[in-house]
């Protein structure tokens, strides 16, 4: 399981760094490298439900295959073929990477259960670290050749094929059909939504384009859901989605995925900034920048591994709550310690460590909250939380820099940065304040051991 983590670790992480040096390379301009990310988000948010509800009714470990093989043929693709053509289809089919987290899930709690936690710990924080770690090896694969970068998923998807074909399946007891009507009004729901996201910024947040397209996403969605509820096999189970401990998890998600993963591209600009032109910034470099990215993913490692530990001292209460406080605080250390490298770096060390700690925790309580045979949807529509609280993160964020850039295309000015670490420490205590409302009880779940509960729920909160 490690292993197809670690491929979809480096998937994720190495194609970010390389599309400015192959925009040159193979003719692809700004506006095209945008779509080619914009292609890898629609992807990652049409097939994260649709993979774990296949899952679910087909086989975890049938759908795992054909989704490690498939993001296997897209990272083999554009090694092989690099063009702007072979580039947007192979991010597109590197999206089923997002199935890969929610099929695992279901396989470990059935064949596994005793080990749940501990396993979703030690995944998150492999998958976190081989982010990191994705980008460091393009970038040096890449220094003489950017093409050479494309190689550097092709191993480890290979190996993940191999590890794919090793696993046991779930055990779990399958039924019911797959709903292409309902999956149909769910695609072109999300798909607008995403648009909306990642385009409302360059169409102008109040033109007839982003109204129209944002429109669209509430028909379809509210269609979707109107058809889910007479359906006698839904896509999506309508009573999951009023689960209340399972909403509570994934607006805690939501609202931290806004901040940790949005503020990311930000994070960049400012340490990249140079402090002699702008007032602020450190000055930094590409791989002094990866460095710091490195160390925070490393942080979020220690925050994953020590949080099964955390839960079976304070409970699952207090340890979602306190994922939520540790964002915030993080952010709120950048807003008052950004004029020092020491300072700022610290504070970015503690929303990795947040990162760590929030992703391992939701990930396996989202899991536990349902019903076994809906283990890996459950996980999936956690992983739709953090992608979309992602988008939307930079979408504000980035609304929040344009806002305080000089009319003539100058410079951002730092109080953009200072608003966009409110905005994310301010999303963070909402996060904090949902926490604080997770309860005990309900859908059945499958603790990882017999002391899982022992401490008294919320005695820390």
């Amino acid at each position: 399981m490690a292993v197809v983590v670690l491929c979809s670790g480096i998937v994720q992480g190495y194609l970010t760094p390389l599309l400015p040096a192959l925009g040159l390379r193979l003719d692809i301009d700004a506006v095209g490298q945008n779509n080619i990310y914009l292609l890898s988000q629609v992807a990652f948010t049409v097939m994260t439900p649709l993979l774990s509800r296949l899952g679910d009714l087909y086989g975890h470990r049938r759908l795992l295959r054909l989704a490690v093989a498939t993001v296997a043929a897209g990272s083999l693709l554009m090694a092989v073929w690099p063009s702007a053509p072979t580039l947007a289809l192979g991010v597109v089919l590197q999206g089923a990477l997002v199935g890969f987290f929610p099929l695992l899930v279901g396989i470990l709690r059935s064949r596994a259960p005793e080990r749940n936690r501990f396993g979703v710990s030690l995944l998150v924080g492999v998958l976190l670290i081989a982010i990191g770690v994705g980008g460091l090896v393009a970038g040096l694969l890449s220094e003489r050749h950017p093409e050479a970068g494309l190689w550097a998923a092709v191993p480890v998807a290979l190996l993940a094929v191999l590890a794919a074909a090793l696993l046991p399946d779930s055990d779990a007891p399958r039924g019911g059909r797959f709903h292409l009507g309902a999956a149909a009004l769910l695609t072109g729901g999300l798909v607008a939504l995403v648009l909306v996201l990642a385009q409302g910024g360059g169409w102008g947040w109040a033109s007839p384009a982003t109204a129209g397209v944002a429109v669209a996403a509430v028909v379809l969605l509210w269609a979707w859901v109107a058809v889910e509820r007479r359906a006698a096999h839904p896509l999506v189970s309508v009573r999951m989605l009023s689960n209340p401990r399972l909403a509570v998890v994934s607006a805690h998600t939501f609202c931290a995925a806004f901040g940790t993963i949005g503020f990311l591209g930000a994070n960049a600009l400012f340490l990249a900034a140079d402090p002699d032109e702008t007032g602020y910034g450190m000055g930094l470099g590409p791989r002094a920048i990866a460095t710091v990215s490195l160390a925070m993913v490393v942080t979020g490692f220690a925050g994953s591994v020590l949080t099964p530990r955390l839960t079976r001292r304070a409970g699952d209460r207090a340890v979602l709550t306190s994922g939520g406080v540790l964002v915030a605080l993080g952010f709120l250390g950048m807003v008052a310690l950004h004029g020092s490298f020491a300072g700022y770096v610290a504070a970015a060390l503690v929303v990795g460590l947040a990162t760590g700690v929030f992703e391992s925790v939701t990930r396996t309580l989202s899991a536990e909250v349902v019903p076994e045979h809906e283990t890996a949807l459950a996980v999936g529509l956690n992983e739709l939380a953090l992608s979309l609280g992602a988008a939307i993160g930079a979408a504000v964020i980035g609304a929040l820099l344009a806002a305080n850039r000089a009319p003539d295309g100058g410079p951002i000015a730092a109080s953009g940065f200072v608003w966009s670490w409110t905005a994310c420490a301010a999303a963070a205590v909402l996060g904090t304040a949902l926490a604080l409302r997770y309860r005990t009880g309900g859908a059945p779940h499958t603790p990882a051991t017999g002391h899982e509960h022992d401490a008294p729920e919320g005695e820390f909160a």
